[in-house]
């Protein structure tokens, strides 16, 4: 049934803007997650009476945090070679090794990311913002909820982090003709769309409920959603590491990697004694 099938076959993976310097468009949506989770903090600042001039600091710690979490995240745990390989590629947007070559944010994983991003925000909190750790994580984790959703797009316009053959017959399979010519399930697209319920429960919670107001609950929360989404999309995708298809008790890297994140969530959301913001 070719016809119920979706070919992906873009012209490039980004806009040239000069010479060999090409942006791509995963590069792109990170550009837009940050500029969408500034105009959200900026907004939960507004309502919680907090100065505007600690967004600017805000944005500096969580640009460096999460893109230095997410690269080391990914080399770590799942290409650990190019520490001796490409060395300097490891924390710059360019491969030395073969060519001199700008490849912009490619090579992030969002483990890494989570963990950065935690650690950034327990740096500002007591650097600038001098409050529970709690208090920010509860409302950062809302922009970064918003933020994985075009991080994911990004990943299907750079026909990145490809699906597992399809079934036959599948409406909605892509072909990757960058790739081959196999139809395929959208993993990008599934991990994008549920991240959308991740990011519309927190958000909801966060303006409309008292439970957005109990410290470490959004924290706890999005970490069992989105960790959640993640292991279940992850037998929908091809094993990012060859021989890892199986690693631990059946389940691939992103899987075993999201357990601990989903146990820490549980413990916020259930057994944390928390206090009313």
């Amino acid at each position: 049934m070719d016809f119920l099938q979706i070919i992906w076959e873009p012209a490039s993976d980004g806009i040239r803007l000069f010479g060999n310097f090409k942006i791509h468009y995963y590069s792109m949506m990170w550009i837009v997650a940050f500029v969408l989770g500034y105009r959200i903090m900026k907004k939960i600042y507004t309502n919680e009476n907090q100065s505007h001039e600690k967004l600017d600091s805000l944005f500096m710690y969580s640009v460096l945090g999460i893109m230095i979490g997410a690269r080391l995240g990914h080399v770590i745990f799942y290409q650990a070679e190019l520490f001796r390989e490409d060395f300097f590629s490891v924390f710059l947007p360019f491969k030395f090794s073969g060519g001199f070559e700008f490849t912009g944010f490619r090579g992030l994983a969002s483990h890494g990311a989570t963990i950065g991003m935690i650690v950034s925000m327990y740096l500002y909190n007591k650097k600038v913002l001098k409050k529970s750790i709690l208090w920010i994580l509860d409302r950062v984790v809302i922009a970064c909820a918003s933020g994985a959703i075009f991080i994911r797009i990004g990943n299907f316009f750079n026909s990145e982090i490809i699906g597992k053959p399809a079934e036959e017959g599948l409406p909605w399979a892509v072909v990757f003709k960058n790739i081959d010519n196999i139809p395929r399930h959208p993993g990008q697209l599934y991990e994008a769309f549920g991240y959308l319920f991740v990011f519309l429960i927190v958000y909801f919670i966060y303006w409309k409920t008292k439970k957005g107001m109990q410290e470490g609950y959004l924290f706890g929360l999005f970490l069992l959603l989105l960790m959640t989404v993640r292991v279940f999309v992850e037998q929908f995708k091809i094993a990012q590491v060859d021989g890892r298809e199986d690693w631990i008790l059946g389940f691939n890297t992103g899987q075993i990697l999201s357990i601990p994140f989903i146990l820490i969530g549980i413990y916020f959301m259930f057994f944390h004694k928390r206090k009313t913001s």
